[in-house]
């Protein structure tokens, strides 16, 4: 009995979470106000069909005073041709019609002041009808501000986090440019200091091969210049080639 009292506890949260999600408070409010105008005309025609109903009584009354008025004369024309019988029986009649109209009266009254009350109400229903519209303008002006401005908060927040993987890639491509910067700045100091010559002298094979040649046969031209500028006996003297 426990877990399914839970149970139902939890399927009626989720049921009212559900419907509250539904729910738009400016329908609501709608449906209330329309409830509110049909109870109004339930009441209007309420009033219109007991005016229509004393109409009605008041005009059968009106007809029964005039019978009254018409037996009367009756009767006194029947006492003078000397018919006390149908004197008396108009008499009678116009009892019976009295007795009618007396009844007729007071339902015509008894109508008037429910008229009266019924109207009255509609007065104070109409009045409460009229401040609920106006209310009911207010509160869904008021809901629909409210919606904008979450969906504007919302947006405004998804784009806070949006601009903030942007900054970070900002300053990651602004790390990286620095970074980049820095070891060309490097480069071009250690260019011009000559840390980073060519070993090589920049130059090919072909190039080395005949800086070799040009080497030797300076050497030889100097060589040769040495020897002429000994004396003759001198030259006797000088070494055979290979030994020192």
């Amino acid at each position: 009995m426990g877990m399914l009292s839970r149970m139902g506890t939890i399927v009626k949260s989720k049921m009212n979470r559900i419907m509250d999600n539904a729910e738009d408070p400016r329908e609501t409010l709608d449906y209330s106000y329309e409830k509110q105008l049909e109870m109004l005309r339930n009441v209007k025609r309420g009033v219109v069909e007991m005016v229509t109903t004393k109409r009605r009584l008041q005009i059968q009354a009106s007809k029964v005073q005039d019978n009254i008025a018409k037996l009367d004369t009756q009767a006194r024309k029947a006492v003078e041709m000397g018919r006390d019988d149908l004197a008396r029986l108009g008499l009678e009649r116009k009892q019976t019609s009295i007795a009618e109209l007396e009844g007729l009266d007071q339902q015509i009254t008894g109508l008037e002041l429910e008229q009266e009350k019924l109207t009255n109400a509609e007065q104070r229903l109409q009045a409460k009808v009229n401040a609920f519209r106006s209310k009911k303008e207010i509160i869904k002006a008021q809901y629909s501000a409210a919606q904008a401005q979450v969906r504007i908060g919302s947006v405004l927040s998804g784009l806070s986090e949006e601009m903030g993987d942007i900054s970070l890639a900002i300053e990651r491509a602004e790390t990286k440019t620095e970074t980049l910067r820095a070891k060309a700045g490097a480069i071009d100091e250690l260019a011009a200091a000559g840390v980073l010559g060519d070993p090589m002298g920049g130059k090919d094979d072909l190039s080395r091969q005949l800086d070799d040649i040009s080497a030797t046969a300076s050497v030889e031209s100097e060589l040769a210049a040495l020897k002429g500028a000994l004396p003759p006996g001198e030259k006797k003297k000088s070494l055979p080639e290979g030994q020192s």
